[in-house]
């Protein structure tokens, strides 16, 4: 069993904590990069996020790592840290502005130390502005870009579960490495990364203001669901469907097949397209009368049967469970086991060829004293077992 291994023999420092840093990592040793993660004595707090020293938060973004624990108010761990950045291809940190400076982990000094050294900073809002002393933590992010305007509910406005902005611009900075690695391969150059939130998650939101640009209006969260007639329904037993029609007859055809509803068709609200988006909530309140008179599986029979784009609202116990998921093989084991015996592999595959299995999250300090043997007996990058 195996991962990915088109980045195999890039070689990356990261001192990242909590989300978009150690992101930005994981999405690189996810591809077979050699990341080593450098911690203070305490560790990344987000080990801690629900106590212990280990939490599933932690485990989430930092598998495929190694962990050195250095203290860099300590001569020697400098030492340790410097020989690490001149052997180095990537540097990952999330600091806020200045704090890497402060540390001895600016650009400047690094790349004096590598010239060919990928230096990628992640921070909340840049490198400078107005806002450069505030902190920013996923939330704001959100808020700020213009993105949560167009997902919530303005009625009930919540914030969606999972933290969106911070694993975005650990995408996002990935992107912005491996785009540097190629021009490096032509220049012989390192070059600064910067990537920040506020950035990501607006260009992440690009269709909303590629709308508000080109109509002149303010896109609002109810826009996306009703221009691509997506509707989520509630079913006779208390499940969820989502269904999305799009811009195709036939969907809608098939969806009143399924439904055996042939009065929609002749209902006047819902005769056109353009009729059932200006009566979108109509529609919906109907399809969910029509959705309540059965359970789930009877709707997903019908629905698969008349070709219309459907999905239950799984649960992650459910996902896990799906026949898809399960054909695409993309619940694999982490191996050794620390705590979690399986994870989501990365989503990419190479001629055919996927991961089929990834290593854990370290420990803090796991490797703590075999990188450092390495180190003091050759001064090269140490080997990864």
């Amino acid at each position: 069993m195996k991962g990915l291994d088109v980045l195999k023999g890039v070689k990356i420092v990261e001192q990242g904590t909590f989300i978009t840093g150690p992101c930005c990592g994981m999405m690189l040793a996810d591809l077979g990069a050699d990341v080593i993660k450098i911690e203070s004595p305490d560790g990344d707090p987000y080990r801690a996020y629900q106590g212990g020293n280990y939490s599933a938060h932690f485990q989430a973004y930092n598998r495929n790592k190694r962990s050195l624990a250095l203290d860099l108010k300590q001569a020697g761990d400098r030492v340790l840290f410097d020989t690490l950045i001149r052997e180095a291809d990537v540097f990952i940190q999330n600091f806020r502005p200045g704090t890497a400076d402060r540390l001895g982990a600016g650009v400047k000094r690094l790349q004096e130390l590598n010239p060919k050294l990928v230096y990628c900073s992640i921070s909340g809002f840049g490198a400078d502005g107005p806002y450069v002393d505030r902190p920013s933590y996923d939330s704001v992010a959100q808020a700020l870009s213009g993105f949560l305007s167009v997902v919530v509910d303005e009625n009930r406005p919540r914030f969606l579960g999972p933290a969106l902005a911070d694993a975005i611009t650990g995408i996002y900075a990935s992107y912005g490495v491996l785009g540097a690695l190629f021009d490096r391969g032509r220049t012989g150059r390192g070059r600064m990364v910067e990537v920040s939130m506020l950035e990501a998650m607006a260009h992440f939101t690009v269709e909303p203001y590629a709308a508000y640009f080109a109509l002149g209006t303010v896109p609002r969260s109810s826009d996306r669901p009703r221009l691509a007639q997506a509707h989520i329904l509630r079913t006779g037993d208390g499940g969820f469907i989502a269904i999305h029609l799009s811009s195709l007859e036939k969907f809608w055809t098939g969806l009143v097949a399924a439904l055996d509803a042939p009065q929609l068709t002749t209902d006047p609200r819902f005769a056109t397209r353009l009729s059932r988006i200006d009566n979108y909530d109509a529609l919906g309140q109907e399809l969910d009368r029509l959705f309540s008179l059965q359970p789930a599986e009877y709707w997903e029979k019908r629905l698969g049967a008349n070709d219309v784009p459907y999905a239950p609202i799984n649960r992650v116990d459910a996902a896990v469970k799906d026949p898809q998921v399960q054909h695409l093989g993309l619940m694999v084991p982490i191996q050794p086991v620390h705590q979690a015996s399986h994870a989501v592999r990365p989503a990419v595959q190479f001629d055919g060829k996927r991961a089929d299995m990834v290593r854990p999250a370290p420990l803090l300090n796991e490797h703590g004293a075999a990188i450092r043997a390495q180190l003091g007996a050759s001064q090269a990058w140490p080997a990864l077992d």
